[in-house]
């Protein structure tokens, strides 16, 4: 982090979007760190996880030190780690708030470790460094995904039932906006699927239903010049007006005056 600090004079970056996935691992910070237009303070001894398409931007009021780690959907298929794996960890979360683990001493030790394990191969000139760094990055996941598991007992339902209806929000945020869909497709009760998805993520899934389409919204608002209309009936309003109601009520300002202030 030291040296993406300093090639870029300290100045902060601007929000951005990356096509790969990000863990970043602060040693020593002092900020802020905004994910998908949510702050959270930035200091030592957290770890960030960023999904593709996520909008983040990190504001240091000093330089940090620590680790940036990106890999890409290609790296982990290169590397025998399927998507699966990534969708059951309970670490990124590509529409819904992205707090910082922020794991005790000893395990921050250890994962600390092995990251720097993982930069010093980096550097070096060795037979199958990809491999290794491969390796150490999975392990990495897992230690990270027990800081912050669910207690063992049914874990592997409750990670199918939650990733099933995270792809299917993803597939239908645009024209269905309600719980029943969901549990329909996944042949659950909503009660059923609420207690799941509470379980998983501490929010309702009718939560996670709109956040998945605020945070398209925001996107839409901030990174294109599609008018609030056309972004409403691009996020299956009927109307204008309902989609402006929408919004306010989920963000406290309307899409107006969030254009504004982006």
């Amino acid at each position: 982090m030291e040296e993406i600090y300093e090639k870029r004079n300290g100045k902060k970056d601007d929000p951005h979007r990356h096509d790969f996935f990000t863990l970043v691992f602060t040693e020593k910070a002092k900020g802020e760190h905004k994910v998908d237009f949510r702050s959270y303070p930035l200091s030592g001894q957290q770890i960030y996880f960023i999904s593709p398409g996520q909008v983040h931007q990190i504001i240091e009021e000093e330089k940090s030190f620590g680790f940036a780690v990106v890999f890409s959907y290609d790296f982990l298929l290169l590397n025998n780690i399927p998507l699966t794996f990534i969708e059951d960890l309970n670490l990124f979360n590509d529409f819904s708030e992205t707090p910082p683990l922020e794991p005790n001493e000893s395990d921050f030790i250890t994962i600390q470790k092995y990251l720097r394990e993982m930069y010093t191969i980096f550097h070096a000139e060795m037979s199958y460094k990809q491999e290794a760094i491969g390796a150490l990055l999975k392990l990495v996941l897992i230690l990270c995904n027990n800081v912050c598991s669910l207690p063992q007992d049914d874990i592997n339902t409750v990670n199918t039932i939650f990733r099933k209806f995270k792809q299917l929000i993803n597939q239908h945020y645009k024209t269905n906006h309600h719980t029943n869909f969901y549990a329909e497709l996944l042949h659950i009760s909503p009660d059923h699927l609420n207690k799941v998805v509470k379980q998983n993520s501490g929010k309702s899934a009718k939560e996670h239903i709109q956040s998945r389409i605020i945070i398209a919204a925001k996107r839409m608002i901030y990174f294109s010049a599609l008018s609030n209309k056309e972004i409403g009936h691009e996020l299956g309003f009927s109307e204008p007006a309902n989609f402006s109601a929408f919004f306010k009520k989920c963000v406290g300002v309307s899409p107006s005056q969030f254009r504004k202030n982006a």
